[in-house]
């Protein structure tokens, strides 16, 4: 799996988020495998996200969260050049409560093997 993970610091506070979040509905992002909305001391926030893949991101940003956040920028008077840039990072390993980068190891790893025994059956 070529995970795609990075950081970014945005322009918008707590209470922008949350309307940028009602925007899109509260839609899971298809290959979103983590999102961190953290908050800076100057109260704009941070993002660190891990992706399934650069394409899998590019898309969701393309489907729904820019058509979500322009408005919010738009109404709040938040003027930017583009996409905040964003610092690309290497994953060196990830977990939740429900999900693993152990766990999509594991399951690649059972998945080969079944293979195997059906070949060799």
């Amino acid at each position: 799996m070529s995970l795609y993970a990075w950081t970014q610091d945005v322009p918008i506070d707590a209470d922008a988020y949350a309307q940028i979040l009602a925007n899109m509905n509260y839609v899971k992002l298809p290959g979103c495998l983590v999102h961190l909305a953290l908050e800076k001391p100057d109260g704009t926030l941070r993002y660190v996200d891990i992706w399934e893949s650069e394409e899998a991101c590019d898309a969701a940003f393309d489907k729904y969260i820019h058509p979500a956040v322009h408005p919010v920028l738009a109404e709040r008077g938040i003027q930017v050049q583009g996409e905040p840039p964003r610092t690309e990072l290497k994953v060196v390993d990830w977990s939740t409560a429900t999900n693993s980068m152990r766990d999509a190891a594991l399951q690649g790893r059972d998945a080969a093997l079944q293979r195997r025994d059906a070949e060799l059956a």
